[in-house]
């Protein structure tokens, strides 16, 4: 009962699933422009419902406590962002990252107590500032984290929670990095979801098998999970290069290893993952990632975007059922 209660406050009006992509905003195309309105138009041909639009912020490494926003989305660029993507019928999901350069956020680890104190300080200043705009414009819901995994057994998070929900009244989610970490944070019960990234290790390209048993045993995990806690799940992020050998390290970046074009493994993967995660305690699967630039990707791209590469027929037949003839 408490499940089936929680999916239901959770989903829009309309009853549709979360399934959609994570949009990032890419140089020269802002939010509110001609050619973000044309990328999102796109998306939402593919059957795509919702948007994550991700702000980020910033620190200069994994101990710093100097944590701020980014550059790439100030508040009048998210506002636009928000509306642009309401514009389109689309959900929203404000989903903030950590960037840190050379590294990534779960490896965030302040180096001492006050240095504790002071990051979550700061960061609870932000999302603080960015739920209050996400709840002006109406975003249906917001992550207050993103992998963050070496911060969330702190008691900090208590304090964070009840701030941020004090300034934006609807859907609160965590996304957790892997089946592994979401299976340990404890600030599950005063949230509205259970946020997740799926980045396993799925073994060799062309074992497709080998792969399938791999994100069911991850897909299993997650149904254990939303019972014993008695709440949805929502994917915050699948994703693969369009590389050969991705599926060893679905992760890596094309910055990380340099790699020869495979358009079909990205879409086999992710036609897998969309057809394992197809199970009632999962509301919704977003894919990482659209670019605002209605021409990024393409045939020569090997990098995570989806655009303009077979993945999107792979995308389309999986949320529309339009399928095209391999």
């Amino acid at each position: 009962m408490a499940l089936s209660l929680s999916i239901a406050a959770l989903a829009p009006a309309h009853g549709q699933r979360l399934n959609g992509f994570n949009v990032v905003a890419a140089p020269g195309h802002p939010f509110g422009s001609i050619s973000a309105e044309r990328a999102l138009v796109a998306a939402k041909r593919l059957g795509a419902t919702t948007v994550a639009i991700v702000p980020f912020l910033w620190q200069a490494n994994p101990s710093s406590p100097d944590i701020g926003r980014g550059n790439d989305m100030p508040d009048d660029a998210l506002r636009r962002a928000i509306r642009q993507a309401r514009q389109q019928g689309f959900t929203i999901v404000v989903k903030p990252h950590v960037w840190v350069p050379e590294s990534w956020a779960g490896a965030i680890e302040p180096a001492s107590e006050p240095a504790w104190s002071n990051w979550f300080s700061r960061y609870r200043g932000e999302l603080e500032r960015i739920g209050r705009i996400a709840a002006e414009e109406g975003a249906d819901s917001l992550a207050i984290g993103t992998e963050l995994a070496k911060t969330t057994r702190r008691p900090e998070w208590i304090q964070v929670i009840a701030a941020v929900r004090a300034v934006f009244p609807r859907t609160l989610f965590y996304v957790a990095h892997n089946a592994d970490e979401a299976e340990t944070v404890p600030f599950w019960a005063l949230l509205d979801a259970i946020g997740v990234s799926l980045y396993p290790a799925l073994g060799a390209d062309s074992d497709q098998a080998g792969r399938l048993a791999v994100m069911r045993a991850v897909a299993d995990r997650l149904d254990a999970l939303a019972l014993r806690i008695g709440k949805p799940i929502v994917v915050g992020e699948i994703g693969i290069r369009s590389a050969a050998g991705a599926a060893a390290k679905p992760w890596e970046s094309a910055e990380e290893r340099a790699a020869t074009v495979d358009m079909r493994l990205q879409a086999d993967v992710l036609a897998d993952w969309l057809t394992v995660l197809d199970r009632p305690a999962i509301h919704g699967v977003l894919v990482w990632r659209w670019f605002t630039d209605p021409e990024a990707g393409g045939p020569d791209d090997t990098d995570f975007t989806v655009q303009g590469k077979s993945a999107e027929a792979a995308l389309r037949c999986a949320w529309t059922a339009v399928c095209q003839a391999p």
